[in-house]
């Protein structure tokens, strides 16, 4: 079974185990359930492979990011779909086309977004021995402590957008559901908060890997802002020199249910299959290997979870949409730490036609909001944001930095699109002397910011410095420059293994768009920026 690429615009379909002996039918199985998902399922598969065994309901997971699921749900592209599994349904059931996009749900498990400290620094803050601390103690700890932290984008994945929900209703501590007043009054607090976050990404998943690797690289960040779950398993791992203390903050968290969703208007089939499913799911059996599996709490009392753990305190969730779109474009524009981004665009002679067009258009999308969903508004630059273009061929092309500017980055972003269009095409592939120019451009940086780097080439190298070189020249950058990560794109005719390894060395991660489409895969990587 391939495993999922955590794509926010979906991978496709992984088909699990069909069942011995199911009635076939044109289209499919009568007994498939075709099922739109969060990433975060995926460690599922196994489980569900047995289930399919025992119940013959195959299921077929789509995988997407979490806001572009529901926003395609609320908005009735769901065709093709009989359900969806993610990690909350809060948002869709603000959304008067969510709700009757539905037709029953069903949690199957639970895990609050919590923070986790490294045992050392939750000693030093007085966290551990039964410690009461509330989300207004971490952002004490921020300001005057310097803890620091990861965490997911809340434009890209449930557990950042779970523990921005949370932090925010916390901190303004009304007891009742959140509002825009609220949001404008503890602003200040959220934006001190939000200073300590120094790593994001797209999912929680890789979160977690770019925690180990900077702690095995001598550049740790103290917790994970992150599911109650997956800092569970990083302790049980045994991966980590320091295991986590985790905080379960006092005044509360919000907290994911998974719910598996039948879609509006189902068929008998899709009923059939669905009730035999969700049987299987909430039996003692099944609920004990969920959390054996994935140390996510079950909801049946006939398991246990294996750690101890204390009793759901949850966060009461904004009432209206309004308030929750709002609160994330003020992360994306004004709470969080702004991206400094260097993108390494390959313009060799490979890139004539059809490639070079789709380049510009993937990357002018990224230039203005479009008025779609919450998270391809959040996809789009921001301001306070710095963006460089560094073209290649032969040698690298001249940078042109943008700055977007509060009050002036509709200008910047539309200067930034006329860039990017008169983008040509001719010459050699010297994909790794401009790799090492782009970090000659983030040297000059302040530390202020999230830097990273995007390189997209459709071709091998062939012209200029090698791999090693590359690596070599990191050694001599300094420590924070060192550390931006590059992401690299798969297009055309790309090396997959030369790819992998420049994600490697750099602790960043591969996207293919040989079979997806570029704009949608330069949109995901705005999750890890």
């Amino acid at each position: 079974m391939r495993s999922p690429t955590a794509s926010a615009a979906g991978a496709a379909a992984l088909a699990l185990v069909l069942a011995a002996g199911a009635c076939t039918v044109p289209g499919g199985s009568a007994d498939t359930l075709r099922v739109l998902a969060g990433s975060e399922i995926a460690d599922l598969e196994p489980l569900l492979e047995e289930v399919s065994e025992r119940t013959g309901v195959t299921v077929e997971l789509d995988y997407t990011g979490t806001l572009d699921g529901l926003a395609r749900v609320a908005g009735g592209d769901t065709d093709g779909y009989d359900a969806v599994w993610f990690g909350s349904n809060r948002y869709l059931h603000l959304d008067g086309g969510g709700r009757t996009a539905v037709h029953t749900e069903t949690p199957v498990m639970v895990s609050p977004v919590v923070l986790g400290v490294t045992g050392s620094r939750a000693d030093e803050l007085g966290w551990t021995g039964g410690a009461e601390v509330t989300w207004a103690d971490v952002s004490r700890a921020v300001a005057e402590e310097g803890l620091t932290y990861g965490m997911t984008h809340p434009g890209a994945s449930n557990s950042g957008f779970s523990a921005l929900i949370g932090v925010a209703s916390a901190l303004a501590d009304t007891g009742t559901a959140l509002e825009s007043r609220d949001v404008e009054r503890v602003r200040p607090e959220l934006e001190e908060f939000f200073g300590g976050q120094e790593v994001t990404a797209g999912s929680s998943g890789w979160l977690s890997e770019a925690f180990e690797r900077r702690a095995r690289e001598g550049r740790p960040v103290d917790g994970l802002i992150n599911y109650e779950s997956v800092l569970l398993s990083l302790n049980a791992s045994g991966t980590l020199e320091e295991p986590l203390a985790l905080v379960h903050p006092a005044d509360g968290a919000v907290t994911a249910d998974y719910p598996l969703t039948l879609l509006a208007d189902p068929s008998e089939d899709a009923v059939s299959a669905y009730g035999r499913l969700v049987e299987d799911l909430l039996s003692g059996p099944t609920q004990q290997r969920i959390a054996d599996d994935t140390w996510r709490r079950p909801v049946s009392p006939d398991a246990v979870l294996r750690a101890q753990v204390p009793p759901l305190v949850e966060l009461p969730f904004p009432a209206h949409r309004q308030v929750v779109d709002d609160l994330v474009a003020d992360y994306v524009g004004v709470l969080r730490r702004p991206a400094r981004t260097v993108y390494v665009l390959d313009v060799s002679g490979s890139m004539e036609g059809e490639r070079i067009r789709e380049l510009r258009s993937a990357l002018v999308a990224l230039t203005g909001a479009d008025g779609g969903s919450l998270a391809r508004r959040t996809q789009a630059f921001q301001e306070r944001e710095e963006i460089t273009l560094l073209p290649f061929a032969t040698e690298p092309g001249e940078p042109r930095t943008f700055v977007m500017e509060p009050g002036s980055a509709d200008a910047v972003a539309e200067d930034v699109a006329e860039e990017v269009r008169s983008l040509e095409a001719d010459g050699e592939t010297a994909t790794y002397d401009a790799l090492r120019e782009a970090y000659a451009l983030l040297e000059g940086g302040s530390g202020d910011h999230l830097t990273s780097v995007v390189l997209m080439t459709d071709g091998e190298v062939n012209l200029g410095s090698d791999l090693e070189d590359f690596r070599l020249s990191l050694e001599e950058l300094s420590p924070e420059v060192a550390a931006a990560p590059v992401f690299t794109v798969l297009f055309g005719d790309s090396d997959e293994s030369e790819m992998s390894s420049v994600a490697e060395v750099t602790g960043g991660r591969v996207f293919d768009a040989r079979e997806q489409d570029l704009e949608q895969i330069f949109r995901e990587i705005r999750g890890y920026q």
